[in-house]
């Protein structure tokens, strides 16, 4: 059971411990008129750089609107000190595209300045998972001193499928396709400025995580996502992308997919190793970073059968 619960954490350890420590992180980039985002951090060590993930920030009339909140109470506090470097309006609304720790674990930083923690009703689900992720955060590479202040703050508005955020003259729409990197991944548009934040449902030149994945609906995903008006696509990890992202990853994911079954058939978790090796090999050529770390944690993850006990 403590496998399980512990997965996503087990996979972001394996980043650690093969990566340096990180550098100081850029500031916030502006994107287009209303809207900030940290993207395309270079290095994915947990403290300093919240394992590359990105986060966004819509600036209204009357508020502001955050999309995730980095990995600690830490991180979100320089984030906080960013934000305020571009506007002093008030932070109403923080938007967790997903659970996963690197999205959402600095929520109770901006819950203390009042903000709606705003997330998939699936997200509540998760709740005694992600507080068992964090009384065993050593697994991740995140030591008590990375986490001091770190609380656990799930959201306190959830919606099944749409929801409309009014910020005063500028609106964040948020959507639910369905199930695709996790079963509560969601997407948020601003429509006046044509700007989509995907979070994990989109990698950039990072391998995805797949273990909370169901492959094929997340395919189905990207694919209705190519219809997308916007113009400017900020992945959950990565530089800003365009639609031609949307589809390499779509097709990264099928080869990686049977691949996999085909090489873990009848193999078993300390097999993991070789298995990675053969299988990069035959991957598509997309310049993603990660390699061979995620795609052995994949492969125990997801593909290769687990002892009774961890199971």
């Amino acid at each position: 059971m403590r496998f399980k619960v512990l997965s996503c954490v087990a996979v972001l350890g394996l980043i650690v411990c093969q990566s340096v420590l990180a550098a100081d992180a850029p500031g916030l980039q502006r994107i287009s008129e209303h809207v900030y985002a940290y993207v395309d951090a270079k290095n994915a060590s947990p403290a300093g750089n919240s394992f590359g993930a990105n986060t966004g920030v819509v600036i209204g009339r009357d508020a502001v609107l955050v999309i995730d909140t980095l990995i600690s109470a830490k991180e979100a506090d320089r984030f906080i000190a960013d934000i305020r470097k571009i506007t002093d309006k008030p932070v109403k609304f923080v938007v967790n595209t997903h659970y996963h720790l690197d999205h959402a674990w600095g929520n109770c930083q901006f819950a203390k300045l009042g903000a709606a923690i705003i997330a998939h009703e699936n997200a509540r689900l998760h709740l005694a998972e992600v507080k068992q992720e964090l009384a065993h955060s050593e697994d991740s590479g995140l030591t008590a001193k990375d986490l001091e202040g770190t609380e656990l703050q799930g959201p306190t508005i959830t919606f099944p499928d749409s929801m409309t955020v009014d910020l005063g003259n500028v609106t964040v729409e948020l959507r639910y396709p369905g199930i695709s990197h996790t079963n509560d991944s969601i997407t948020a548009y601003v429509p006046e400025d044509k700007v989509l934040f995907v979070g994990d449902i989109l990698f950039n030149r990072y391998h995805p995580y797949m273990a909370d994945c169901d492959v094929s609906r997340w395919q189905q995903v990207l694919d209705e996502l190519q219809t997308t008006p916007a113009v400017k696509i900020i992945p959950g990890h990565g530089p800003v992308s365009e639609k031609i992202d949307l589809e390499n990853l779509k097709i990264y994911l099928g080869e990686f997919d049977a691949l996999a079954r085909t090489l873990s058939a009848g193999k078993r978790p300390e097999d993991a190793p070789v298995i990675a090796q053969e299988l990069i090999k035959r991957l598509p050529q997309q310049d993603r970073t990660e390699l061979p770390m995620l795609v052995e944690a994949n492969l125990r993850l997801k593909y290769l059968p687990q002892p009774a006990e961890q199971k």
